[in-house]
């Protein structure tokens, strides 16, 4: 550069707001790049917070006590006292609703960043005072930004969720910025009306916060960001920590597996960081073996297992499927094949068919009559049209004036790659969406038989039923746990006569985005027809979908 710059324009944001460097990027432009007395675009940052008590959000943070048959199952005490994963937890806010959540304090203004000024990325520490709006559990921090665009504030950038608005309506949605949810290190009790403090720090790249009372005077910044101390924050994802607390779903899997265990059931569970082989145990099993290749998840429930008195109760074998051998389960065979499934590095929901390959590979050490759990897995398909989930994929036109098509046909052009037809994982309890068809089984696998040679293929179309838009299709699995109980990772209730759809929040759904959206008058007219081959040999599914004329 031959000068200073006298202008600052920049876009150096994420959830966190500065979680991608911001800070120190401004230290080092205003150290050597711009003018001092400089203007910046945007003008200035400010960080809101508001505390809550949340049981939905701290079943993300925490495993909870669970009850099988008379025993109860404790978290290991390391796992409660750990302060959890340091990184930032964001979703869509306003899709939590209001009602899962107590506000302890109001939404406080924790601290502002005026970027036209010098920078430090040194850390820091903010503090708020306030008075608890109500006695409860202090649990989480809801957090989010605005910028102000310019020095007067008059053009303000927000990521207020919606029912900040008094008009939701008005609510911008975003999803390249959303909101933050942070987990205190442990819940603390609070009273009403009681003299409370809310301190946030930062380093170069991250926040944290920390709840302290009145009286303690020690507000110095924290030296080093919370982290997981005790693994399993760094084994399980949030959501699984949900799912693992969720009740319903664990009385499911213990009425399938009290239904074919017997006193001499032999078992071997099949999945990651999984809680199966426990219930086994509880549940009356002669031996369960369990196969967890990670080391880390085997130190995991291994600590699960110490803290409970159940060393001896489940043999955890770090190996793969194909490696396991008769020797290692001491000579007995399995009557038994268990698995939720679940496997961490599954994006998709039919990545879990790794389990299918799995009990193939475990085949010739099944007993003839060996029980599998699940015995089938279903896909299922409904056509759907989202509120706004479809602006990721639909092109711009013309934004504030500015003709962007030359970046829309930029976009479209990637998207004639055959890698963009396909499926892509999305958390649906995020994005509402309405059902324009009914739910429809598309393709099952029957997990009883080996994972056949061939590929295996299904075609079919389904009717619309409702009237709207259609941006494309949403997958899920439904598990057969035995004949008369299943688990859906996807619908977890009927879809309503309007369409409404409520989504399990523990799993990710694939969604196939046609290439434009056609509208459907849901009286007949138009079938949602399918496609799709899966590969034995890949383990993918290829699929096809399109709308036609009935």
């Amino acid at each position: 550069m031959q000068e200073r710059a006298n202008i600052l324009v920049t876009e150096l944001f994420d959830t966190e707001l500065i979680g991608e460097g911001a800070l120190p990027s401004y230290e080092h432009a205003h150290m050597h790049l711009v003018q001092t007395g400089c203007e910046a675009v945007p003008h200035r940052a400010t960080i809101y917070a508001q505390l809550v008590e949340s049981d939905m959000l701290w079943k993300w943070a925490q495993m909870r006590p669970i009850d099988v048959d008379g025993h109860r199952l404790m978290p290991p005490g390391a796992v409660q006292e750990c302060a959890g994963a340091p990184s930032v937890c964001d979703i869509q806010l306003s899709q939590v609703p209001t009602d899962a959540f107590t506000a302890i304090s109001p939404v406080c203004t924790m601290f502002s960043v005026d970027f036209s000024k010098p920078v430090s990325s040194a850390a820091q520490s903010y503090t708020v005072r306030f008075k608890s709006q109500t006695g409860g559990r202090a649990q989480v921090v809801l957090s989010w930004w605005d910028i102000d665009m310019d020095p007067e504030g008059n053009i303000v950038c927000t990521m207020a969720p919606s029912w900040s608005y008094a008009d939701p309506h008005a609510y911008p949605w975003r999803d390249h910025w959303m909101q933050s949810v942070y987990f205190l290190p442990a819940e603390e009790n609070v009273s009403e009306g009681e003299e409370l403090m809310l301190m946030v720090s930062h380093d170069d790249y991250s926040l944290w916060y920390s709840l302290t009372h009145s009286e303690q005077n020690d507000v110095r910044v924290a030296p080093f960001r919370p982290c997981c101390t005790c693994q399993a924050h760094l084994v399980w994802t949030r959501p699984r920590f949900g799912e693992l607390n969720d009740e319903q779903r664990t009385e499911s899997y213990v009425s399938a597996l009290r239904s074919i265990l017997k006193p001499d059931s032999v078992c071997l569970s099949v999945s990651d960081g999984s809680l199966l082989p426990v219930f086994a145990h509880l549940l009356g099993s002669k031996k369960v073996f369990s196969l967890e290749s990670s080391g880390m998840a085997k130190q995991v429930i291994e600590q699960v297992l110490h803290t409970n008195s159940l060393k001896d109760g489940v043999q955890l074998l770090g190996i793969r499927a194909e490696q396991l051998s008769l020797a290692d389960l001491d000579g007995n065979q399995i009557s038994v094949l268990m698995g939720e499934p679940y496997f961490s590095t599954s994006l998709l929901p039919w990545h879990s068919l790794f389990f299918w390959y799995c009990r193939t590979a475990v085949a010739q050490l099944l007993q003839p009559d060996a029980t599998i759990l699940p015995r089938a897995a279903t896909l299922y398909a409904v056509a759907v049209e989202f509120q706004d989930l479809w602006r990721i994929r639909f092109p711009c036109g013309t934004c504030e004036g500015f003709d962007v098509s030359p970046m829309d046909e930029m976009i479209q052009r990637s998207l004639d790659f055959r890698e963009s037809w396909e499926a892509e994982p999305h958390p649906l309890w995020e994005y509402p969406c309405r059902a324009l068809t009914k739910p429809c089984p598309v393709m099952t696998f029957d997990f009883t038989q080996c994972v056949p040679e061939q590929p295996i293929s299904s075609d079919g179309a389904v009717p619309f039923t409702g009237r709207g838009r259609c941006h494309g299709v949403a997958l899920w699995m439904e598990y057969q746990l035995t004949d008369d109980i299943s688990v859906s990772m996807g619908l977890t209730k009927a879809v309503s006569q309007e369409g409404a759809c409520e989504w399990n929040p523990h799993r990710k759904q694939g969604v196939f985005f046609f290439r434009s959206a056609k509208e459907t008058s849901g009286d007949g007219r138009e079938d949602l027809s399918y496609s799709l081959t899966f590969e034995p040999h890949s383990g993918d599914i290829k699929m096809d979908f399109s709308i036609t004329e009935s």
